[in-house]
């Protein structure tokens, strides 16, 4: 197996004083103590936790060597393997430039209010299909996980995609000028975080610092659907982009929709990407995903990759946990189907949301149910926003909702007596509630912001129900 890096060139890339018996390369880079592997390189950052007070527990568990900060080097025996750095995070973003600087691969890098891990997802199952690809792990949308997964790509890899969060203005190009990307994606502006941005137009000019660090010659791929898509246009021109591509629906969208068939398990989709007539099948259902699924095509093609063996793999595509994973529940009489979107939520991600439940396949006596928690970050809109939600439910036959949070009161208020399921001031509160009220042939999906802790109550119907993973839509 090729090493990642050799130590040399990782001590020469960080200015690194070397410590202690260090082995010749690093089979990887861990930040957690917990999953290390054997001969990764442990990077002790100090960000939620003091990573330094793991150290030991990482060379204990088989890691390579440490990268600690300076200042903390008389924590450690003198013989430890080290990599001694003056700050631990500054130590690997200069790590994540070198490896920019060592790849040949084509570089993908995705934003946008709703859809950046789906669709980074999507474009690591695309473009694998014609050749190596690396990918962020998880969410590793920040400060620290873009340089991480940077770090972390191999030398040799064919293409490389990358997702770049945000929730300030400001955050993401300082991100984009390590990434340096040959295409960058947005996959739409919506009101997210509106409670540091106080404007969706505020929104898309962070969203749109993305195109500050394209490659020269780049393309950017903008959702010409979307009601930001003039406003993004504009800021790519201004930072010199003059390679636009644009998907949706729009007449003028350059991957455009041309037909949808949503099914309640995966969608078919006929598509002109860049000129080419194109028919594929999703293996995850959802409108959101249908349309990102034209920007994921339209970066490949850009990227260079075979369209044909991109959109035939998007077949094996799957909804990730936390976001739209679906299990089958063993309920009294019957099954019945969990949609997990409990990872995150805003007012785009839950209108999505719904309608996938709308689409959810019910038994002879199922009902589609919505267990709901709070949208944080929305600042002064957040009541009126959490009402609308009402419109959503009653457009996609949504039988129950049960709701919890302050925020989620109002949407509480705002349904009729009969689609009322339950309400309580917390997640944990709620959840004998839900779990009482499954029946087969039912369909429940359960979405909320991560500060509304809605994963226990997934984890607690799936313990209750012995739920695993849906092959086929759950029917009674």
């Amino acid at each position: 197996m090729t090493p990642l890096w050799t130590v040399s060139a990782m001590a020469a890339a960080m200015r690194a004083e070397k410590s202690g018996a260090l082995p010749e390369s690093v089979s990887g880079i861990s930040i957690d103590s917990r999953t290390v592997g054997n001969g990764d390189a442990f990077f002790a950052l100090t960000d939620a936790r003091d990573g330094h007070d793991f150290v030991e527990a990482a060379l204990q568990s088989g890691a390579g060597l440490a990268v600690i900060a300076r200042a903390k080097r008389a924590m450690f025996a003198d013989d430890a393997p080290l990599l001694i750095v003056d700050d631990v995070l500054d130590a690997l973003r200069d790590l994540a430039r070198a490896s920019r600087a060592r790849t040949e691969a084509k570089i993908i890098a995705v934003t946008g209010s709703v859809g950046k891990t789906g669709t980074k997802e999507a474009l690591r199952l695309a473009l694998s299909a014609d050749g190596e690809t690396h990918a962020s792990a998880a969410s590793y949308n920040n400060h620290w996980g873009v340089p991480l997964s940077l770090a972390r790509c191999p030398a040799d890899v064919r293409y490389a995609v990358f997702e770049i969060g945000m929730n300030h203005a400001g955050e993401i190009t300082p991100l984009v000028a390590l990434v340096r990307p040959h295409v960058a994606i947005v996959t739409t502006v919506e009101p997210v975080h509106l409670e540091y941005f106080g404007s969706v137009e505020k929104i898309a000019d962070a969203k749109a610092e993305i195109f500050t660090g394209l490659e020269p010659g780049g393309a950017a791929v903008i959702n010409r659907d979307n009601n930001q898509y003039q406003r993004l246009a504009a800021a790519a021109k201004a930072a010199g982009v003059t390679n636009i591509v644009t998907f949706g629906e729009h007449a003028e969208a350059k991957a455009r929709l041309v037909r949808q068939a949503l099914k309640s398990d995966s969608s078919c989709v006929h598509a002109d990407i860049l000129g080419d007539d194109v028919t594929y099948k999703l293996g995850a259902p959802g409108r959101h995903l249908v349309m990102n699924s034209l920007a994921v095509l339209a970066a490949a093609s850009l990227a260079g990759a075979d369209l044909a063996h991109a959109a035939l793999a998007l077949s094996k595509l799957r909804a990730p946990v936390g976001r739209g994973a679906r299990l089958t529940l063993t309920v009294s009489g019957g099954r019945a189907l969990l949609i997990d979107e409990s990872y995150n939520a805003n007012p785009a991600s839950m209108a999505a949301a719904i309608a996938l439940l709308g689409q959810a396949d019910i038994g002879p006596q199922g009902r589609r149910i919505a267990v709901l928690g709070d949208m944080l970050e929305l600042g002064a809109e957040g009541e009126r926003l959490h009402a609308a939600i009402a419109e959503a439910v009653a457009a996609n036959k949504v039988d129950l909702v049960y709701c919890s949070g302050p925020l989620m009161h109002s949407l509480w208020q705002a349904l009729p007596s009969g689609r009322r399921g339950g309400y309580a001031e917390t997640a944990a509160q709620l959840e004998p509630a839900v779990l009482a009220a499954i029946r087969a042939g039912d369909a429940v999906m359960v979405k909320g912001s991560f500060g509304s802790k809605m994963g226990p109550i997934v984890k607690a119907l799936e313990r209750q129900f012995a739920g695993k993973p849906a092959i086929e839509p759950a029917q009674s």
